[in-house]
């Protein structure tokens, strides 16, 4: 089941928004994105402007210029430069992204909204997850993020058994806790998946016989704690973990110490008189 410290989380960014244009100075800007350049005192060299295709601007006396790839700091500089060369004495030029269209990401599998987003500047995971609605009551802790190998643009989301996309491990459960350096950013062209959480069965002498989500190393002691405890009728003892293995049923003894896998199922036996 999620937990309330994650749904906050998640809450709180899907509340905060985007983060302020002007302060993403290290976003690539790319085809149809939307440039806002202010040149001060030079209303007629101000304005915002379209990046095409191609990466070009249409900039007021420069021309065509090549913009695409650069980062915003790096768009600056370089219009600073091109009208200080002949046209302005020390200009004074400030570039933001007015509106952003270049950079997007694919958020599958267990959230409320799977589909393609637009990266409004620097992005984290919860950014991300939060654009998708959050992640649903199925989801599992561990995300999958895929960098593609093709790099930035890519139209098609990567999926883990392409083999196409380096790939990338986070546990919410570490970002809820308070590791922040785990809410790891979000490039352009990435694919997040968020898998549906793997279960495990406990039966016989518990408290809450039934289905649960298996966390991390979680052990059979773990698992049984997860159902209730043992009831007053059952033994810690001669405990079982029913596992298929190569679609065969295979029935072991257990120790209170044991790692459950996804899908095993938990036997607590009757207390003998």
């Amino acid at each position: 089941m999620k937990s309330a410290a994650l749904l906050l989380l998640l809450a709180m960014v899907s509340a905060q928004g985007p983060a302020p244009p002007k302060l993403d100075v290290n976003y690539v800007v790319g085809p149809a994105d939307i440039l806002r350049v202010n040149v001060y005192n030079e209303p007629q060299m101000s304005g915002a402007f379209r990046i095409e295709n191609d990466g070009y601007i249409n900039y007021p006396f420069l021309g065509r210029v090549k913009v695409g790839g650069r980062t915003v700091t790096e768009v600056s500089s370089m219009l600073r430069l091109r009208l200080a060369d002949g046209y302005l004495r020390d200009p004074q030029v400030t570039c933001e992204v007015d509106v952003f269209r270049s950079q997007s990401v694919f958020v599958m599998g267990e959230v409320r909204t799977p589909g393609k987003y637009i990266l409004s500047g620097s992005s984290t995971l919860l950014d991300a997850l939060a654009q998708a609605g959050s992640t649903t009551p199925a989801a599992g802790a561990d995300v999958l993020i895929l960098h593609p190998n093709a790099g930035p643009g890519s139209l098609v989301p990567s999926l883990p058994e392409h083999g196409d996309a380096a790939m990338e491990h986070v546990n919410l459960r570490e970002i809820e806790d308070g590791r922040l350096s785990r809410n790891v950013s979000i490039r352009d062209g990435d694919t997040i998946f968020v898998p549906r959480v793997d279960r495990f069965f406990v039966v016989g002498m518990v408290r809450n016989a039934g289905s649960y989500p298996l966390e991390r190393n979680m052990t059979v002691l773990q698992a049984i704690s997860t159902a209730g405890g043992i009831s007053e009728r059952g033994s810690n003892r001669r405990l079982k973990i029913v596992r298929i293995v190569n679609n065969k049923r295979k029935e072991m003894d257990a120790k209170p110490s044991d790692v459950v896998q996804a899908g095993d199922t938990i036997v607590v036996p009757q207390r003998m008189l």
